[in-house]
């Protein structure tokens, strides 16, 4: 197996634990359906969806040295992860995700990332002790970046050395830590990857639709962000070089089966396709055509 990572994927790894029913629900729903556990978390996710368009990931987080921890690791590390560079905590356990999802989309989901977050910076130190990269000679590939790490936490990255050549790729967790990301808004080497309500949270406004939230975004001094908005448009918007500016692609029409890690599985290959030197109306494309064949099934987990 490869030991030097392709990209980093730095943030949650953890169990998902989802339950599906193909009927609509709501709030008190008793319903039948399948309940499945498998790999998760949004770095986790981005890093799975990387490896399947062939590039090798380095997983940078917190799990446990828990039965749970070592069934992670051992499934991560069967699809081409690396995981040698993982915190693994003797007391903490390893972290969890549960959602419970209807015929009419996300009906709820509990996030426990507390492990991550204890841990701190603790899951940096291969940036900084010569494994990865130093301050003096700082990781220059792409690096992928998920909400669930402290706002703390993500406020040292912002101004860290350690990051300061990378090719950082952002997205939030969930629209209740989006503005964790806050302090990576105007960075100049970030490109956000948020959803219509992630975008009015950061901006503290609302949007009609991606194309105004990419421009609010930009306005607010983001560098560039990526914008969803469900089956709607999506936007791209850049606020320098040559194509600076906003522009939209729109996903074809797909019957939806699941919505855990969709936004994921569209980070992750629109980043592929930009790593592969696609321009930035087909790597939009691609990525919308990855989410949709994601939530349709076409993809297996």
């Amino acid at each position: 197996m490869k030991q030097q990572p392709d990209i980093l994927c730095i943030g949650s790894v953890l169990w998902d634990i989802i339950g599906r029913a193909p009927v609509h629900m709501r709030a008190g729903s008793d319903v039948p359906g399948r309940i499945t556990r498998l790999p998760g978390g949004v770095a986790m996710n981005i890093a799975m969806t990387l490896a399947r368009f062939g590039l090798t990931p380095g997983l940078l987080s917190a799990v446990g040295r828990d039965p749970e921890g070592d069934e992670l690791v051992a499934a991560a590390e069967r699809m081409g992860l690396i995981c040698a560079h993982l915190y693994r905590s003797e007391d903490l356990p390893t972290d969890r995700y549960m959602a419970v999802e209807g015929g009419n989309g996300l009906i709820a989901a509990i996030a426990d990332a507390h492990s991550l977050e204890a841990v701190g910076d603790k899951i940096l130190r291969p940036l900084a002790d010569g494994r990865l990269g130093s301050a003096e000679a700082p990781w220059a590939g792409p690096i992928a970046l998920d909400g669930n790490l402290t706002e703390a936490l993500l406020s040292e990255i912002a101004g860290s050395p350690l990051f300061a050549a990378a090719d950082l790729r952002v997205a939030p967790a969930s629209p209740g830590k989006a503005e964790r990301l806050l302090p990576l808004m105007d960075h100049p080497r970030a490109t956000l990857y948020v959803n219509l309500e992630e975008a009015g949270l950061l901006c503290q406004s609302s949007f009609d639709d991606a194309g105004a939230a990419a421009e609010g975004l930009l306005a607010r001094g983001a560098a560039r962000v990526l914008v969803t908005d469900g089956g709607k448009a999506a936007a791209d918007g850049a606020r320098h070089g040559p194509d600076a500016g906003v522009i939209l692609a729109a996903p074809r029409s797909v019957m939806v089966t699941r919505v855990t890690g969709a936004g994921d599985t569209f980070m992750a290959a629109h980043l592929v396709a930009e790593t592969r030197g696609a321009d930035r109306a087909t790597a939009l494309a691609a990525a919308l055509e990855a989410a949709a064949r994601y939530v349709s099934g076409d993809i297996a987990t």
